[in-house]
């Protein structure tokens, strides 16, 4: 099975002191979906700044989508990058543009030509469930209809991995019930799925596998919900 995320005794330490990765070891296939769960400062936003390539390991092996992050060149980093489709916790849309315009923003940054973009757009609006609001801009619309834009926008160039960095940090439980059903549907059609997150009920509302990390290791790698497990070992 082809590896899409691989990391391979890796241990970071940042310049001011802070160890921020201990020997982590981990895989993720193609096609699954994975939570990346732990306490603030465990190491989360670590693993995913070496994902993107913001980063580097200090030592260990890190292989993402193919490409090696320890020797990536300057030059390949955007070529990684469009492989990911990243989620913030913040949707960071451009206020003066509408929902349509903000998902295609994205496709003419790769250089998609204007033909493909009318095509992928409404197609991906659709499937955020969000056709009937292409025109609105992100002030008119709610926190979980701006974060389901931000959604399309990180699947509107066919990513292989959509990595979601807190993606329900900013809404009600409802409203972040519906934003992890709908990375499921699309983890369903093919996409691996990373969520990252703290949000130990939501975690456990969905049998996935679950990676925790804590004080810089992996301290449970396990389907089926980490929080259960550590309930009933109490």
């Amino acid at each position: 099975m082809f590896h899409t995320v691989r990391l391979v005794d890796v241990y970071k330490a940042y310049d001011n002191g802070t160890k921020a990765l201990k020997g982590v070891t981990l895989r993720i296939d193609d096609g699954e979906f994975v939570f990346l769960v732990g306490p603030s400062g465990s190491g989360k936003s670590t693993i995913i700044k070496l994902l993107t390539s913001e980063i580097r390991p200090s030592e260990g092996k890190v292989m993402v989508n193919g490409y090696n992050i320890n020797t990536i060149k300057p030059g390949a980093v955007p070529m990684l990058r469009r492989t990911l489709g990243v989620i913030f916790q913040d949707f960071r849309l451009i206020e003066k543009k509408n929902v349509f315009e903000n998902v295609a923003f994205a496709m003419r940054a790769v250089g998609a030509s204007p033909r493909d973009i009318k095509a992928r757009v409404p197609y991906v609006l659709d499937l955020v469930g969000l056709s009937h609001k292409a025109r609105r801009r992100p002030h008119e619309l709610s926190g979980g209809e701006q974060q389901r834009v931000a959604i399309a926008r990180a699947l509107i160039n066919n990513p292989m991995v959509i990595i979601a960095d807190e993606p329900t940090g900013n809404l009600d439980p409802a409203r972040s019930l519906e934003i992890m059903t709908l990375l499921e549907r699309i983890n369903a059609l093919g996409t691996t799925v990373l969520a990252v997150t703290h949000e130990k009920e939501l975690v456990n509302r969905f049998a996935k596998r679950v990676i925790a990390i804590d004080g810089g290791r992996i301290v449970s790698d396990k389907q089926g919900g980490y929080y259960a497990h550590e309930q009933t070992r109490r």
